[in-house]
């Protein structure tokens, strides 16, 4: 093929090539954990466990190089979280004990500094967009940042602490609603900052942190009601390895539909020419919509297949009709049916953005209201 005088032509490099030395020392900080890992938990794991941690370096290596910020995150995380472990001493009692612990990373410490955190920035990033201050956004942001740095602590040491009250007890904090409830905040607010660093624009994260801070407000009044901090042994269901992936894919996905929804509420705002002047152009704001619910279906079907096999495994079928797998099947079945009228159709506008929000009223009851409406094999914990 020629080129023209006014054209030019750059090879793509590709990745490994347009790495940086940090970039690679990060691989090795990664792979160096991965090892100490081995060296001091490997009696603990079995061979599942074992093949999740090596998969988990190529994996949070290439969301390190893809998303230069996630970086120093990770690395902050995996940093303090040791940190935190060492000061146990192999004593839980020492939460009690040493101030650090007792006042910042403790499993407990961290989740309330998290959930502290979450709603200074709800409130900075509302100021900032209500009063056209850059400002009020750009430390919402930070405050974001450190609110999920926290969050991802209290459940690195929360992992922990459930080993030291007894090697059967001990498991990855992803079993109840408490637990998974964190994650939903940590992993909403992750693609919050992402697509908040990738379009440029922070106004979105207002509305997003909205059902964030709901979600806080929930997860407060669960733990001080129902004591749902207390560290409690698996259920024999929950006594398997599946459940280390089926959890954090699932909650991906509902992640992400209840960012999706969030956007289309700040659609349909901007469409209404109410803080139309404030937010980002319709465009951009549908993109966000469609890729987030692009991304959560991926993730949710995979979470639905891993179910379904984890489902034979410990009760003898792929299926059931149990009521969470029902509700499961009717959220993928709504967001299948949003993509293929986006990708067939050209579905866009108003129509899109009601549904996304739609979505998240289905997604809530198959996340919440079968816990608290409906009785079934499946549950994260009893309201």
């Amino acid at each position: 093929m020629e080129l023209t005088e006014n054209q030019t032509y750059t090879e793509n490099p590709g990745i490994f090539k347009s790495a940086s030395l940090f970039d690679w020392i990060f691989a090795l900080v990664l792979a160096a954990g991965a090892l100490f890992a081995f060296n001091r938990y490997g009696d603990f794991m079995d061979i599942y466990e074992k093949a999740i941690l090596l998969a988990a370096v190529p994996v949070f290596a290439g969301l390190g190089w893809y998303w230069k910020s996630s970086r120093v995150l990770m690395l902050l995380i995996f940093g303090l979280s040791l940190w935190a472990i060492s000061l146990y001493a192999g004593n839980l009692e020492m939460a009690q004990s040493r101030f650090f612990l007792k006042y910042l990373l403790s499993s407990q410490s961290a989740i309330l500094w998290m959930s502290f955190l979450f709603g200074l920035s709800t409130v900075f990033h509302w100021g900032g967009l209500l009063s056209r201050s850059d400002f009020g956004g750009a430390v919402g942001s930070r405050l974001c940042w450190a609110a999920i740095l926290m969050g991802f602590i209290g459940l690195m040491v929360r992992w922990y602490e459930s080993y030291l009250l007894g090697a059967d007890i001990g498991h990855i904090p992803v079993s109840n609603l408490y637990e998974v409830f964190v994650l939903f905040c940590l992993i909403t607010a992750l693609f919050t900052v992402f697509y908040e660093e990738k379009y440029e624009t922070r106004q979105v994260s207002a509305f997003i942190l909205l059902v964030i801070s709901a979600a806080v407000g929930f997860l407060l009044w669960y733990m001080t009601s129902r004591d749902a901090h207390e560290i409690q042994p698996l259920v024999p269901a929950l006594q398997s390895w599946w459940m280390k992936i089926h959890v954090p894919a699932n909650f991906i996905g509902y992640g992400t539909f209840a960012l999706a929804a969030m956007v289309g509420v700040a659609y349909l705002l901007k469409s209404k020419s109410i803080l139309a002047d404030r937010l980002p152009s319709l465009e951009v704001l549908d993109d966000i919509m469609y890729k987030a619910i692009a991304v959560g279906f991926a993730f949710f079907t995979i979470a639905t297949i891993l179910g379904a096999l984890w489902a034979a495994e410990a009760w003898g079928g792929y299926w059931s009709w149990d009521p969470k797998e029902t509700w499961a099947l009717i959220v993928w079945l709504n967001y299948a049916a949003w993509l293929h009228m986006r990708l067939m159709k050209g579905l866009r506008g108003q129509v899109a953005a009601w549904w996304a929000i739609g979505g998240l009223l289905v997604t809530s009851f198959a996340f919440l209201g079968v816990n608290m409406f409906l009785s079934g094999l499946h549950s994260y914990g009893e309201l």
